[in-house]
């Protein structure tokens, strides 16, 4: 199997997993939120905070399906690093208000590290298409071309 294969299909396993997961958030906060790792949840209207996390989710997994399907690989890439410090962002959270150890560990950090892999592998499948093309200039503001 090749590596665009391979890569096209964690990406897409990513772009679904995070939307499932959002939309869960969305519709039926109580369901996927112990799932999360905090020791306490919000409670009376605090539970919109929940859907915020899975606004935040539907939103990251969009931005990755637009690249993937445009066939913006390497921009791809990026986004997914980018985005892994969400997850990080999560895993931190856990920890920092006594949360499950496990679920940091092994939900937050490992899906976070697994983005990581998944960007780097994408960075080094488009590494050949860039490396024969020069950089864009920008152009100086404020100065005849």
């Amino acid at each position: 199997m090749s590596l665009k294969k391979i890569n096209t299909i964690l990406a897409a396993a990513f772009i679904l997993f995070i939307l499932w997961f959002g939309t869960e958030y969305i519709l039926n906060p109580q369901t996927p939120a112990p799932g999360y790792g905090l020791p306490n949840w919000p409670s009376g209207d605090g539970g919109g905070f929940l859907i915020t996390k899975g606004i935040r989710d539907v939103v990251l997994a969009l931005v990755l399906g637009v690249l993937l399907l445009t066939g913006h690989r390497r921009a791809l890439a990026w986004v997914l690093l980018v985005e892994a410090l969400a997850a990080y962002g999560d895993m931190v959270n856990v920890l920092a208000h006594h949360g499950s150890l496990a679920t940091a560990l092994g939900v937050h950090c490992l899906t976070a590290t697994l983005m990581v892999v998944t960007g780097l592998s994408l960075m080094r499948e488009t590494r050949a298409a860039v490396s024969g093309t020069p950089a864009p200039q920008l152009a100086a503001v404020g100065r005849p071309s």
